[in-house]
């Protein structure tokens, strides 16, 4: 199945703690259905210091399925269906059901 959401997008999340707050999408991980969204689901990682970096507690986002997350829609902000199409010049886009307008440049 082609990927509805990808990086860089705008996303409002529908449920969970983080419910209608938005996000850009840094990565998608399409074999587990999840998606990393930036400054949401953050969760607190207790690390014992290395060579590398010091210890303590690091704050860093985690995972959230994909089912959880909408586009936004560029024209009303909304969280959109995302559907495809093909254009007249025969390039195949992704656009919001509710607005038609086409999300891919």
């Amino acid at each position: 199945m082609a990927a509805k959401i990808k990086k860089g997008d705008t996303v409002v999340i529908l449920s969970g703690k983080d419910k209608g707050r938005e996000g850009e999408v840094l990565s998608v991980r399409p074999k587990e259905d999840r998606v990393l969204v930036q400054g949401i689901n953050m969760i607190a990682r207790h690390t014992k210091p290395s060579q590398a970096q010091s210890g303590g507690i690091i704050r860093k986002e985690a995972p959230l399925h994909i089912s959880n997350v909408a586009v936004k829609d560029p024209t009303t902000g909304k969280p959109a269906r995302i559907g495809f199409k093909i254009q007249e010049d025969g390039k195949k886009v992704r656009f919001a059901k509710g607005s038609g307008e086409v999300l891919d440049g």
